[in-house]
């Protein structure tokens, strides 16, 4: 029997205009800076259910007791759930113990709430509470919803610049979600990737993070930007890591930026940075640590979120990309993904996609545009024309989810997409089917902050060649309906029964931290078609 919401239960959690049933956020009250005093690095929510949310935050109970120092006592923290922002009407409360075996860090999966609700938290210690968030648990899975809006970011580099990004994305108020797909932050030491050749603002630990300690005092630096804490607070997040989390351009054994020799073993560098994301993370992982799972949002949505790093055969160029026995997925989360997408009675199927899906082909493009596009896509410089780390470098893998779509007969799949600091709007397909008949819909969104084209080339944004280089890739990949080069923002995705859109919105400097956004473009995909379509800019 469907289960559906009737307007006055979303007229309850979501503040909408009458006629309108959708589900959407309500203002956030409270703090939207940095938290100072025993939280200092704010709270968060995540990976909401019907029935519950996943609630984080870090407390710093004496001044010894910081990240990464591996000191501090064993303290109680209180929590709380409320259905109102003063917490008169509390849902769910409880208190745990956490200390230096795990940085101090405070992970609670609240269980027992209502479903599509709005609810605020906050943590207590010492007589004082924690600044409050917002969270929303998600509706029955068998509810009849409208609308769904998610933010999207990808690449979030400190010493590129600062969080603007976020900070736009709290001021909207009409988010359910924030999906995060990757790149959360960077292994570099400082000086080894900024803003074009400046750092705007150094990390910490200054040098590049390889122990337990360094990546917990990384988690922390990020945590302490007023912006990231305050879209944070606003919103459950949704999120899977890229390569950075660990190192460059990772894989199952190894990656590009780890050298044993000097750097020790890479399994032990694995170990250190998935304990502390496991850690800082408002994110729930299976018992052996796999952090790919699937959620679902009513009966308009469900969203697999993909790890394309852990189980990932080594990069490969050439003839090799074809060979079946190589992989992006791993064989368990190929067949997850495979019959999840297949099996499923949700209109749409989204796909939250690390690294991009769609072909990409450069090997007409000029020397002056695959020097920049070659940093930033991995395309070697031996002239080869793939970039091996995407899905490029494993077609057998693509094309194997491609067909079996295909063959099911399975539409309405639209794969989010970051890891290439650019915007894209693609069709999905596969040379063998050329781009008559796409399989899916792909939206790629800029980094939050990290390089991309112009900066490579050191010129302003939306210069010429910048402008030249989008064209010449759309010419030579008709499946690329639209892609800019330089802008760095965030992406918000709007779903209803008719039609997946996204906006794209973009900074006008990220190295700036009260800087403006500005709409770029949108596009969106009908039910029951691949095919996008341009659309003008939003009306609200």
């Amino acid at each position: 029997m469907t289960n559906t919401l009737d307007r006055r239960t979303l007229l309850r959690v979501a503040g909408v205009s009458a006629g309108t049933a959708v589900l959407a956020g309500a203002a956030l009250t409270g703090p939207a800076r940095a938290a100072d005093g025993a939280f200092r690095h704010g709270v968060a929510s995540g990976d909401p259910l019907p029935d519950g949310v996943l609630l984080w935050t870090r407390l710093t109970p004496t001044e010894e007791a910081q990240p990464g120092s591996g000191r501090g006592p064993d303290v109680d923290v209180a929590w709380q759930v409320s259905a109102d922002p003063d917490f008169s009407t509390v849902a769910a409360q409880g208190a745990l113990v956490t200390g230096a075996d795990r940085d101090h860090t405070v992970k609670v999966a609240v269980t027992g709430l209502a479903p599509a609700t709005t609810y605020w938290f906050r943590f207590g210690h010492g007589g004082g509470w924690s600044p409050t968030g917002r969270t929303m648990t998600a509706p029955p899975v068998d509810a009849e919803i409208d609308r769904l809006r998610l933010g999207v970011v990808s690449c979030s580099n400190w010493e590129a610049g600062f969080f603007a990004a976020y900070r736009h994305l709290a001021e909207r108020g009409d988010l359910n979600l924030v999906v995060h797909l990757g790149d959360y932050l960077y292994e570099y030491g400082t000086g080894e990737f900024d803003a074009g050749g400046t750092v705007v603002r150094r990390v910490s630990p200054a040098h590049e993070t390889l122990t337990l300690a360094d990546y917990r005092i990384r988690h922390a630096l990020y945590k302490t930007d007023p912006d990231l804490q305050a879209l944070h607070a606003a919103v459950p997040w949704v999120i899977t890591w890229d390569d950075h989390e660990v190192a460059n351009d990772q894989w199952s054994g190894g990656a590009e930026n780890h050298t044993p020799a000097t750097e020790g073993v890479f399994a032990d560098r694995v170990a250190a940075a998935r304990r502390a994301y496991a850690e800082w993370m408002p994110v729930r992982t299976g018992a052996d640590g796999a952090i790919y799972r699937r959620l679902r949002f009513g009966r308009l949505a469900e969203l697999s979120m993909l790890d394309l790093r852990t189980y990932r055969s080594q990069q490969a160029s050439g003839v090799a990309v074809d060979d079946p026995r190589r992989t992006i997925t791993g064989d368990a989360q190929m067949a997850w993904l495979k019959a999840g997408l297949t099996s499923s009675d949700a209109r749409w199927k989204l796909v939250g996609n690390p690294v991009m899906m769609s072909r990409l082909d450069v090997g007409a493009l000029p020397a002056w545009l695959l020097g920049p596009l070659g940093a930033l896509l991995g395309v070697p410089q031996n002239g080869a024309v793939l970039n091996t780390d995407q899905w490029d470098g494993y077609n057998a893998d693509r094309n194997e989810l491609v067909d079996h779509l295909r063959a099911a007969g399975t539409r309405d799949v639209v794969f989010l997409t970051g890891d290439i600091h650019t915007s894209w709007a693609n069709e999905v397909t596969t040379r063998a089917t050329g781009s008559t008949n796409p399989a899916a819909a792909e939206f790629v969104v800029p980094s939050v902050t990290s390089d991309n084209v112009n900066d490579f080339l050191n010129l302003p944004a939306g210069n010429a060649l910048s402008l030249l280089g989008a064209g010449l890739v759309r010419s030579t990949n008709p499946h690329v309906r639209w892609t800019e080069l330089d802008g760095h923002g965030y992406g918000v995705l709007e779903v209803t029964r008719d039609r997946c859109r996204m906006d794209w919105y973009h900074l006008a400097d990220r190295t700036r931290a009260a800087s403006a956004s500005r709409w770029v473009a949108g596009w969106s995909v009908g039910a029951g078609s691949s095919r996008l379509r341009r659309e003008s800019a939003p009306t609200s």
